[in-house]
């Protein structure tokens, strides 16, 4: 995990492995895949807007 405070961008891998970020239906959220589309990791930019009572909810698309 990643954060950096100046760009409010929060990354997250849940393994090293060659990718590239893919959009998702959310704006703030980026998706990162490999070439057979297994999910990597995510990134999160403008993270500190999302609040207790109003959080980013998604689901990352596995294989498509």
């Amino acid at each position: 995990m990643w954060f950096d405070p100046e760009a409010d961008y929060l990354e997250v891998q849940f393994r090293e492995a060659s990718g590239f970020m893919r959009p998702t239906a959310k704006d703030a959220l980026m998706e990162r895949v490999d070439g057979e589309g297994h999910v990597l990791g995510f990134s999160v930019l403008g993270v500190s807007r999302f609040r207790k009572d109003h959080p980013l909810e998604a689901e990352l698309v596995v294989g498509e």
